[in-house]
């Protein structure tokens, strides 16, 4: 059903509360949604691309394995557009798809770049404006910028802290990704040695440094406004921080206080990986160990945990959260499926017609006196004139969707009908 025609209060929670949809097809290692929500790209230890329709509940629209990965996926970037999307693997390869490209033929080939380096790579997200840049985390190797406008151009980032680049410690990037604005600004990087090196997009130049753990980062994660920034790292705590105005503030004037520090204490379990959804009000977390199968969901403001997503039957890795259909996605490191939890809706039939009522059981139907009555046709006319009067508007769209999101045009996949997969 439409969800304008659903329970309100429904549609407009802000977090899942059930497991709704598994999703089996390979062995899935990461996954990725779409901007706009409408597909879900799930990377193989097999080194294909499943890439799943939410629209269609879950159908797979396509496959990508045609002059693809060799070894396991390791990440999954979309294009803001949803045109492109970036994949990267243990195959020392990163490689940009052009999924308008796709079912359209053997003999058309939806790669249009590929770049090797020399090792594994951890990840790669693309740049929030630009499809043909990208930064990318590498094993034992400095993180690069890549710009594949034309010919393929790569800049190294340096992984030492702002002021300790003759130091002779060993730092390693792990992570790192653009900050959320259109443009791109900055660059957040994590280290091995729990810093957060900060580049000029423009300048590519180390712009802040700052150290907020004593351990490895394993993820830096931006809320999608901008607001605030969680760092994961193998201490076994995730650190919220509130982040400054970059635009409108020099660097040197920037601050990283620790706002919430999220852990299990008794447990001392550790975090696999961290999400927010769309405003930053909630961060959700998958947990390490064969002992932990659930999802942890705290309240950003307070740092107060205030729901526990169960129902997987194994430990899950990577997790993705679908802010326009209040969906969040997860990878079980077993088998390889795909569990997503989300608001189930209830019908509200009564919406489509206001005199629909639900009833337990079967009840005899009592003729009201006037129902067949002969309406006098001076009557019957008069009413039609008047409603000939009303001004229906059906070409102007809604700005907005039922959860509050505004509707942009989106790129629509190709589909071949005649292909099945899973079958």
């Amino acid at each position: 059903m439409n969800l304008s025609l659903s329970d309100p209060f429904a549609v407009a929670k802000e977090y899942p509360e059930s497991l709704t949809q598994s999703l089996a097809y390979g062995h899935s290692v990461v996954i990725q949604f779409s901007h706009k929500g409408d597909y879900l790209a799930s990377g193989l230890a097999d080194g294909s691309i499943v890439i799943y329709d939410l629209v269609c509940n879950g159908g797979i629209i396509t496959h990508l394995y045609r002059n693809g990965h060799l070894r396991p996926i390791t990440s999954l970037s979309w294009s803001r557009c949803g045109r492109y999307l970036l994949s990267t693997s243990q195959d020392w390869t990163i490689k940009l798809w052009d999924l308008s490209m796709v079912n359209q033929g053997d003999d058309i080939d939806p790669v249009i770049r590929t770049v090797t380096f020399d090792g594994p790579v951890w990840s790669a997200v693309l740049h929030p404006k630009n499809p043909f840049l990208f930064v990318a985390s590498l094993f034992e190797d400095s993180a690069a910028v890549v710009d594949m406008t034309d010919d393929i151009k790569i800049s190294r980032l340096s992984a030492h802290p702002k002021g300790q680049e003759d130091s002779k410690d060993k730092h390693l990037t792990l992570t790192s990704v653009f900050t959320p604005d259109e443009e791109g600004s900055y660059i957040f990087a994590g280290t091995s040695k729990g810093w957060i090196n900060i580049f000029d997009l423009s300048t590519l130049n180390k712009v802040h440094s700052v150290k907020v753990a004593n351990a490895n980062i394993k993820n830096v994660v931006i809320s999608p406004n901008g607001r605030k920034l969680a760092v994961n790292a193998s201490d076994r705590i995730i650190r919220q921080i509130n982040l400054s105005d970059f635009i409108n503030t020099a660097p040197e004037e920037w601050e990283f206080e620790v706002e919430h520090k999220y852990q299990d204490v008794v447990n001392r379990l550790q975090w696999n990986t961290v999400a927010f959804n769309h405003n930053g009000d909630f961060l959700c977390a998958s947990t390490f160990g064969q002992s932990s199968q659930d999802l942890y969901v705290w309240e950003t403001s307070l740092g107060s945990l205030i729901k526990i997503l169960e129902g997987s039957s194994e430990e899950l890795v990577d997790l993705k959260w679908n802010y326009p259909r209040c969906i969040i996605g997860s990878t079980g490191l077993d088998s390889g499926t795909i569990y997503l939890w989300s608001v189930p809706f209830p019908q509200k039939w009564s919406a489509l017609a206001p005199d629909f009522v639900e009833i337990e059981e079967n009840i005899e139907y009592e003729e009201k006196e006037d129902e067949f009555d002969i309406i006098d046709d001076d009557l019957l006319n008069k009413k039609r004139l008047q409603e000939e009067d009303l001004q229906v508007d059906v070409l102007s769209k809604e700005l907005v969707d039922a959860r509050g999101f505004t509707i942009q045009e989106a790129f629509v996949i190709p589909v071949d009908y005649r292909r099945k997969y899973g079958a």
